[in-house]
C-alpha cells in the first residue's frame, strides 16, 4: 500500500490480478481499469460486452509494464455457474 505499480515493477515485469464478481440478475463487467490513477482499456481475445447473469464471472487481468507508467493490460473472463 502506498507504493505505485510503476514504482513497483521493473519495464518487462508483469503481475496476475483476479477480480471475482457476483451477477444477480443484472450482469456487470469491467470494461476499463485504472492503474496509478490512469484509466488503461485492456486487451481481450475475444469482445467481452457483458457480465453472466446469475453466475460468479471470475475476470484475470495480466498487467505488463511496457514502459515509465506505461501498461499493456490483457483480460479473460471465465464464467461460473
Amino acid at each position: 500500500s502506498g507504493v505505485s505499480l510503476n514504482t513497483a515493477l521493473a519495464t518487462g515485469d508483469a503481475i496476475t490480478v483476479v477480480w471475482m464478481n457476483t451477477n444477480g440478475a443484472t450482469a456487470y463487467y469491467p470494461n476499463v481499469i485504472q492503474i496509478d490513477g490512469s484509466t488503461v482499456t485492456p486487451k481481450v481475445p475475444a469482445a467481452i460486452s457483458s457480465g453472466n447473469a446469475p453466475a460468479i464471472d471470475a475476470y484475470s487481468f495480466t498487467i505488463i509494464k511496457t514502459a515509465s507508467a506505461t501498461f499493456t493490460v490483457l483480460e479473460t473472463q471465465a464464467k461460473y455457474a
